[in-house]
C-alpha cells in the first residue's frame, strides 16, 4: 500500500506524535508528504530524515500557530485521549482545538482530518445501526469535548471553508483485545489508509466518518462518507475465535455491554 499512496501534500502536520497512534503512523504518514512535522507536548526524541520537530501545549495559542505555520494540512491526533476529569479535556480537547482551527485559519490550511472518537455516540446501544446523521449522545467529558470539536470544525467549514474530516476512531490496536473491540477495531493500516483517503479525495467539505475496519460485525454504516474513498482492507473477524477463547460470555445487564462507548459509559466521576 505505502508505495502507492498519493502523495498531494508538501509538509503534513500530526499532532499528537508520541502518543500510540502517532507512533503507529510516523512512519506511515512519511508517504504522504515531502516533509512530516511532528508535535506534542513533551519531547519526544529527534526528527529524522523528512521530519521537522515542533513541540507546543495545545492550550498555548501562540504555540499552536507556531506548531501550524508552512503546513499544507492537518492531522490532529494531539489531546487527552481517555476518559478523566473536565480540566485537563478542557484544556487540551476544548481550548486546544479552537487554538488549532484559529491557527489554520490564520495560515491559510484548509484541510484538516480531526480525531474525534466513537465516544461521541457511546450512549447508543450495541444492538443499533447508527450512521453519521445519528445526534451525538456523548458517553462523558472525554466524548463531550469530541462532540464540541465536531461541531466547532463544521463551523470552521461554514464560515472559512476549512475542510474536515471528523474521524470517529473506533479501536485502533494491533487486534482487538476483547469481543467489544470485534465491532469497533481499526488496523493501523486501515487508519492510514483512511486518513489518505480524507487527505486526497478531491472534495471532502465537512464530513463525518466512523473509522473502523471492515469488520462482520459493525455499530456504525459508513456509506455517509463514501465521497472519501474509504476502503478498508483488513477485519476483526480473523481473531474472532481467539477473543471468544480468552473471554467470558457478555453479562447482559452491564451498562458497559448495553451501550457502545463500553467501559466509558461507567468511568468517573471524578472528583
Amino acid at each position: 500500500m505505502h508505495k502507492t499512496t498519493p502523495k498531494v501534500h508538501q509538509k503534513l502536520l500530526l499532532t499528537g506524535a508520541a502518543g500510540g497512534l502517532g507512533k503507529a503512523l510516523r512512519e506511515r504518514l512519511k508517504d504522504n508528504c515531502s516533509v512530516l512535522r511532528l508535535s506534542d507536548v513533551q519531547p519526544f526524541g529527534d526528527a529524522l530524515a523528512g521530519e521537522e520537530i515542533v513541540l507546543a501545549d495545545l492550550a498555548d495559542a501562540a504555540a499552536v500557530n507556531r506548531m501550524v505555520e508552512g503546513v499544507d494540512a492537518i492531522i490532529h491526533l494531539g489531546g487527552v485521549s481517555v476518559e478523566g476529569p473536565f480540566g485537563p479535556i478542557l484544556q487540551a480537547n476544548i481550548l486546544g482545538i479552537y487554538n488549532l482551527y484559529e491557527a489554520a485559519r490564520r495560515n491559510g490550511v484548509k484541510r484538516v482530518v480531526f480525531a474525534s472518537s466513537n465516544h461521541v455516540t457511546g450512549f447508543y446501544r450495541q444492538s443499533e445501526t447508527i450512521n453519521a446523521d445519528h445526534p451525538a449522545r456523548p458517553d462523558g467529558m472525554y466524548g463531550l469535548s469530541k462532540a464540541f470539536g465536531e461541531d466547532l470544525s463544521r463551523f470552521y467549514f461554514d464560515r472559512y471553508g476549512i475542510e474536515t474530516a471528523c474521524v470517529r476512531i473506533g479501536s485502533s490496536f494491533p487486534e482487538p483485545k476483547d469481543r467489544r473491540m470485534l465491532a469497533t477495531w481499526l488496523s493501523f493500516d486501515d487508519l492510514h489508509r483512511l486518513i489518505t483517503a480524507c487527505l486526497t479525495t478531491p472534495v471532502l467539505g465537512h464530513t463525518i466518518v466512523f473509522g473502523m475496519s471492515r469488520n462482520a460485525v459493525t455499530w456504525w454504516d459508513n456509506s455517509r462518507a463514501h465521497h472519501v474513498g474509504y476502503v478498508p482492507q483488513d477485519s476483526s473477524d480473523v481473531f474472532r475465535d481467539a477473543v471468544y477463547a480468552r473471554t467470558p460470555a457478555p453479562d447482559l445487564s452491564d451498562p458497559a455491554v448495553q451501550f457502545q462507548g463500553g467501559g466509558f459509559v461507567k468511568a468517573g466521576p471524578f472528583e
